[in-house]
């Protein structure tokens, strides 16, 4: 399948399948990759602007940032060490980082400057070489993971550095939605080629009961599809693209309800002891 890149540059770029069944993989990769990030409107690095669409972006992600704060809540207990890697802007966090001993990643130098003025006492790192073996309780990747090529290399750092009972939380866009399925090329969370992977829960079923993980629970992301759905109608120039999006992400949700297929996974993830690097 071809899909364009509305977001940014309008360049064509292929999806194409992998040897694991449900996942798929962007052709080519641009090896200037990181230019493909470099806009004020990218949603994840963006500063407070003022206007009625941010301000509604504002609104909503304090249910979704509730939603992902309440899903460590039933992970475990008190003084939990958290990594939020790819971790933007800081929002999350700046939600958790009371309840929590915090840190965080994020390659974009913008983006963590942001993320330092907002929090008072996360501690952000440049690398996960500053973070001792075993000594974190939960990595949590909020739409990141399918940023990154090299995944099953940063799967076995993650391995190392959670404790013995340690949980990987990773939430990606599910191409086997409703939404993905009714806007197919333009569907928004194809986000060419910036998203570089594209699961769907048979293909994170595969990938991560392994060895080393064991997948747990799955659960949705149920405000995702509204966005990613008025998002793939502005890129179709529907008019009042607001309207289609709001209801056809509805539609997903519901649908979603019945297959388990929704716009957007969380997917709880355990270690496992032993490993053999």
């Amino acid at each position: 399948m071809k899909v364009k890149d509305y977001f940014l540059t309008q360049e064509n770029f292929e999806i194409l399948p992998t040897d694991i069944d449900g996942i798929l993989k962007t052709s080519p990769i641009p090896e200037n990759i990181s230019q493909y990030y470099e806009s004020e409107n990218y949603i994840s690095h963006h500063q407070d602007s003022g206007s009625l669409k941010e301000k509604i972006y504002k609104f909503l992600q304090v249910f979704n940032l509730n939603y992902k704060r309440n899903t460590l809540a039933k992970e475990a207990g008190v003084h939990l060490r958290i990594l939020d890697y790819g971790c933007g802007a800081g929002e999350f966090l700046k939600f958790i980082e009371t309840e929590y001993t915090t840190y965080g990643y994020e390659p974009n130098k913008d983006a963590v400057e942001t993320a330092r003025k907002k929090t008072q006492k996360t501690k952000f790192v440049d690398s996960l070489d500053q973070i001792e073996d075993g000594s974190l309780d939960i990595i949590t990747l909020w739409h990141v993971f399918e940023h990154i090529e090299d995944r099953d290399n940063i799967l076995r750092i993650f391995h190392r550095k959670l404790s013995k009972e340690g949980t990987l939380i990773i939430a990606v866009p599910n191409h086997t939605s409703y939404d993905a399925k009714k806007y197919h090329s333009y569907w928004a969370a194809y986000d060419v080629p910036r998203h570089i992977w594209h699961y769907s829960v048979t293909g994170m079923k595969k990938l991560m009961n392994t060895e080393n993980w064991k997948l747990r629970k799955v659960k949705p992301l149920l405000l995702d599809s509204f966005y990613i759905s008025m998002l793939s109608e502005k890129y179709k120039k529907s008019p009042l693209f607001w309207i289609k999006g709001f209801i056809f992400g509805a539609i997903s949700n519901f649908k979603g309800l019945k297959s388990g297929e929704f716009s957007s996974m969380v997917y709880i993830i355990d270690k496992k002891q032993k490993i053999d690097f």
